[in-house]
């Protein structure tokens, strides 16, 4: 049993581990510190009143000193060596919360390992649909059939607008995609609350949601035949100008003789690329030079959706890259080498028409790299460590192509055997 005091020093010493485990302060009952795989440090408070057992978190070691973490912890297990629990009363006052203030709370203290893009995503989600729909109601009183017709309320499109701002337009849509997305982040702000004590049931639960995959796609081989053909024009003789079809006439030469436009290598590269690495978009317009290892044949990404990472390069992708020019920091940039390129939306758009790809998105290329590596054998662990997935539930969407390959394999082992004991082999002998 620890006797030592919980001091600043005795929590530096405190290294993480696989799993999540508690140091308790030898000198204060109740007070310990909790240590994630992370190597992030929580001071929490635990004690009895009236037999109920009562967790409490003070705060995170950095944000809070151990000190002030003390102080706190005092000042509940004093009150609870008198019969009163400080923290029965917070909870209770916490689930008047309305759905508003605990996003709120949230957004201070329950994002704190979200990648600042997730951030943002969430954020926009709150204020677009969360607050104006569930805002104003007590945490306590929202119920499944609540979420659940939130649900509807923001596929069908009730939170949709098209508004002028003085920074420009805000456009929110609504869709099945969306509302599924929504109430997902909505159950994990729910769960922020059931982890607090603030409610003992998350709401969220046994929700129905849409299928958020819907929209997914992989590319047949005939396909990408004709996407090929698609960029290795763009990046010749040029993409012929479709005058009926162009909504935007600014980039449209005036001179019929030049009525196509002849794409960037950096566009048609980052296109290859996606396909080529299942990387994402983002992953591959910041790439930078200094990232990619020719010798070994990785790329070496400092920070990605699922934090550093890994990517192991095809001869394909390496050839893809080497025949790119080398100007600035970037390997794919826009107008300026020491600026990456923004996005790839209307090339692509112009891309995919000319190769007939109605309704095919950039991300579609990550599914189709994920696709075919599955048909070709490999295993769905492989494929989540190239595609660089934190979790194999994320995977386990492509479990389904596995099939086929699986039968393939499974016709071809068993054809000796089959030989071997079918009433053909035996009546000829």
């Amino acid at each position: 049993m620890n006797k030592e005091r919980l001091t600043k020093t005795a929590v530096d010493r405190l290294s993480p581990t696989g799993v999540e485990y508690v140091t308790w302060c030898g000198k204060l009952s109740g007070f310990g510190c909790r240590v994630w795989p992370t190597g992030k440090k929580v001071f929490i408070i635990q004690f009895r009143v009236a037999g109920r057992l009562t967790k409490k978190t003070l705060g995170t070691f950095g944000t809070i000193t151990v000190e002030q973490a003390r102080k706190e912890a005092e000042r509940y297990l004093a009150a609870a060596q008198l019969g009163h629990d400080l923290v029965a009363d917070e909870r209770k006052m916490k689930a008047e919360l309305t759905v508003s203030q605990l996003c709120d709370e949230y957004i201070k203290l329950g994002m704190g390992q979200k990648k600042p893009s997730t951030i943002a995503t969430d954020l926009g989600r709150i204020d677009a649909h969360i607050r104006p729909l569930l805002g104003k109601k007590r945490i306590s009183s929202v119920a499944r059939s609540d979420i659940e017709r939130f649900l509807n309320d923001v596929a069908i499109g009730k939170t949709a607008r098209d508004i002028r701002t003085k920074k420009g337009r805000s456009i929110v849509k609504g869709g099945k995609g969306t509302a599924t997305r929504t109430v997902r982040l909505l159950g994990g702000i729910f769960t922020y609350a059931v982890d607090r004590g603030y409610i003992e049931k998350n709401p969220k639960s046994g929700v129905k949601l849409f299928k958020d995959n819907s929209g997914e796609k992989f590319l047949s081989d005939d396909e990408m035949q004709r996407l090929g053909k698609a960029l290795n024009e763009a990046e010749t003789k040029g993409l012929p100008w479709d005058t009926n079809s162009e909504s935007s006439t600014k980039r449209r030469p005036k001179d019929k003789a030049e009525m196509y436009e002849v794409m960037s290598p950096h566009v048609t590269g980052a296109i290859r690329l996606l396909l080529l690495t299942g990387c994402r978009l983002r992953e591959v317009l910041h790439l930078r030079w200094s990232e990619v290892d020719f010798e070994h044949g990785i790329l070496n990404l400092p920070d990605s959706k699922t934090g550093q990472k890994k990517v192991y390069l095809s001869e394909g992708a390496i050839d893809v890259l080497q025949s790119l020019p080398r100007t600035g920091t970037f390997v794919i940039y826009g107008s300026r080498p020491d600026k990456p390129r923004a996005d790839l939306k209307r090339p692509w758009k112009r891309i995919c028409d000319r190769a007939g790809l109605n309704g095919v998105r950039l991300h579609d290329l990550r599914h189709t790299f994920a696709s075919n590596a599955v048909s070709h054998g490999m295993s769905l662990p492989m494929i989540g460590a190239l595609l660089g997935h934190r979790s194999t539930s994320t995977t386990a969407r492509y479990a389904h192509i596995a099939e086929s390959p699986l039968k393939r394999a499974l016709d071809e082992m068993s054809q000796p055997m089959t030989k071997a004991i079918s009433k053909s082999s035996a009546t000829s002998d």
